[in-house]
């Protein structure tokens, strides 16, 4: 290894300046790198506070060290942005679909599925319209913005929701279509971006339609496999537990992209069956998947703050506001309403989730695409693309958990139930640390009447810092912390008993309180 001041081999250039990167350089580098980590950890609880999605404290601190900002770095390599920010969604990709419970997705995937193939099809037609007759864009260009914008962000939604528990149908449809729909607005978006004429649109159904086959089947066999092989293969350390997943799910990727197929589908359905599979340490397993998404996120959306140019976007903001304004009131909607009728989803879940249709971390990448194509306009399209996502994530990230509160989709009273689990694998049972939080509807209900299934038991209550073993006469009260021992086979059913009391009271259940607790919150 070279010592300080002495170059790096390879020709390395620090900070494309053309000067050769040495150790020192390389330090000065880490130490940047640590400083944005640090800040933009600390803004998640800024965020959380405030109710504004992360990715635009993130993008905010991407800007502020850029060539405008206070730390004038130069960047504008689009081609290492699309690399990278593909790297990252994959990882976005596999921590989400890891966390998505099969309860939750199998009785929406056909609504899901709709709106992800042909919702984003309403949604690409009246945005590229109005892109077109309303801004002035070719037909083209307006198409590929159309594309770009057509891609929801579940990480956006949820950040904002995580404390307004909504039906289970809302938040699975949600979940699975911001999982699907990547898939189709990718190959929408290279083939827009492709010199040459489009393909007519029956030969671009069919493409599509082969690359999602190819890339399901792809993504269920390789999780499939990974599960199998991960259950039966005693590994010498807990730790390589994580590190094996998250390569079985990046080589599902892979291997569907290679395939030629939806190398995004692939990677999303072979971490839900992963994530499904109860495989040995999965808590370790999904702290470690939380982790790398954090860091993909705080990455992907630093670095695209970097490539924004702010003084160039002044000319486009009116154009972002309208077509914005199009995709939010016109698009999104008559999209989730042409593929929800027919399932008979009530208004109010269709209004929740035509508001929530949030873009993120998707559409600026892709806005990428064009830019490398070398597209005419491909930087107005980036710039519009940009002010679009920021703009209308601010209006309606906010807004999200009152517009739920108002529909009558969300409970506040059990909104924070904080429930954490620890494996005891020797046991072979899981440890649950369960916080009531104020307002909870648990508060009043004797330690009995929480009627846990057998093989789990509340064995210690927390309150006002005094440990004390429970009786089943014990009254619970907000700020208690519970410690609830389960074994493996009833450890889901006691955590969502436990969320179904949060929600209904002792007599969840018996008069349906808990019924969008059961299934649904399972594991989260």
């Amino acid at each position: 290894m070279a010592r300080d001041g002495r170059a790096l081999p390879d020709g390395c250039a620090w900070a494309g300046k053309g000067t050769p990167l040495t150790v020192h350089h390389l330090n000065q580098l880490l130490l940047v790198c640590s400083l944005v980590l640090l800040v933009a950890v600390a803004a998640v609880r800024v965020s959380s506070r405030s109710g504004l999605p992360s990715l635009l404290v993130y993008l905010g601190i991407g800007i502020a060290i850029g060539q405008d900002g206070i730390g004038d770095i130069q960047f504008d390599n689009a081609e290492l942005t699309q690399v990278i920010g593909y790297a990252a969604l994959v990882v976005i990709l596999a921590e989400g679909g890891l966390g998505t419970k099969w309860t939750e997705i199998k009785p929406v995937l056909p609504s899901a599925a709709a709106l992800a193939l042909v919702g984003v099809a309403v949604s690409v037609g009246v945005t590229a319209t109005a892109a077109h007759l309303l801004v002035g864009l070719e037909w083209r260009a307006a198409l590929i913005i159309g594309a770009v914008v057509s891609s929801t962000d579940a990480a956006a939604v949820f950040s904002v929701l995580r404390k307004v528990p909504l039906p289970a149908r809302v938040r699975g449809t949600l979940e699975a279509e911001s999982g699907f729909n990547d898939a189709p607005v990718v190959i929408l978006v290279v083939a827009f971006s492709t010199s040459g004429p489009v393909d007519h649109w029956y030969v671009l159904i069919g493409e599509i339609l082969l690359e999602l086959a190819i890339g399901a089947a792809i993504g269920i066999a390789v999780g499939w496999l990974g599960a199998w092989g991960l259950r039966r293969v005693a590994l010498p350390a807990s730790g390589l537990y994580p590190i094996a997943v998250m390569a079985i799910a990046i080589a599902a990727y892979a291997a569907g992209a290679l395939a030629h197929g939806s190398g995004f589908l692939a990677v999303y359905l072979a971490s839900m069956l992963l994530g499904n599979a109860k495989l040995p340490h999965w808590p370790a397993t999904r702290g470690f998947a939380e982790g790398l998404g954090w860091l993909a996120q705080i990455g992907m959306f630093v670095l695209l703050g970097l490539l924004v140019t702010p003084h160039e976007l002044g000319d486009d903001i009116v154009p972002a506001l309208v077509v914005g304004l199009v995709l939010t009131m016109v698009a999104r909607p008559l999209s989730v309403v042409v593929c929800l009728v027919p399932f008979r989803v009530p208004w109010q879940e269709q209004t929740l989730m035509s508001w929530a249709g949030l873009r993120g971390a998707v559409p600026i990448i892709l806005a990428t695409i064009p830019m490398v194509q070398g597209v005419d306009g491909s930087e107005r399209i980036f710039n519009i693309v940009f002010l679009l996502v920021v703009v209308y994530t601010l209006v309606q990230g906010p807004t999200l958990p009152g517009l739920a509160r108002l529909l009558r989709l969300g409970d506040s009273g059990a909104a924070d139930l904080g429930v954490e689990s620890a494996p005891l694998e020797r046991l072979r049972g899981h440890l649950l640390s369960v916080t009531v939080p104020e307002g909870s509807r648990m508060h009043g209900v004797e330690v009995g009447e929480l009627r846990l299934p057998a093989g789990s038991a509340v064995t210690l209550v927390v309150r006002d810092g005094t440990s004390f073993v429970p009786t089943p006469e014990t009254m619970l009260r907000r700020g208690d912390e519970l410690l609830v021992v389960a074994t493996d086979p009833v450890r889901d059913a006691a955590e969502r008993r436990l969320r179904a009391v949060a929600r209904g009271g002792k007599l969840a259940g018996w008069l349906g309180n808990g019924r969008d607790s059961e299934g649904s919150q399972a594991g989260r």
